[in-house]
């Protein structure tokens, strides 16, 4: 996954528990696509500190996931649930026993 996107998703699940500033400037970052530079001017701060802020707040995001594991648990639960529509199409247009068991064993994955 694109670390920009991966940053943005973690910010997601995690943003709340940063520091303001570090919430301005990830979301300046990540979310508004601005510039060092133009954060730097927003809020009255140097550049080198936008991006020690902004440093700071990916490495807290990557702990938290690492700890909680959210966006981890929200992505196979997401991979689960298209699994069981693809096979729900399956056995839509063609009844097979096998395919049921494969439903009912991916839904219940889902629950543990």
């Amino acid at each position: 996954m694109e670390k920009n996107i991966e940053v943005s998703l973690l910010f997601d699940f995690y943003g709340q528990l940063l520091k303001e500033a570090q919430q301005k400037t990830v979301t300046l970052y990540y979310n508004d696509d601005l510039s060092l530079s133009e954060i730097s001017d927003q809020l009255g701060i140097t550049r080198q500190g936008v991006l020690d802020s902004i440093r700071r707040a990916e490495k807290r995001l990557y702990s938290f996931e690492e700890k909680l594991g959210l966006l981890k648990r929200f992505q196979e639960t997401e991979n689960g649930l298209y699994e069981i529509e693809s096979l729900a199409e399956k056995l839509y247009d063609n009844y097979d026993k096998k395919t049921v068991d494969k439903i009912i064993s991916t839904a219940k994955s889902l629950h543990e």
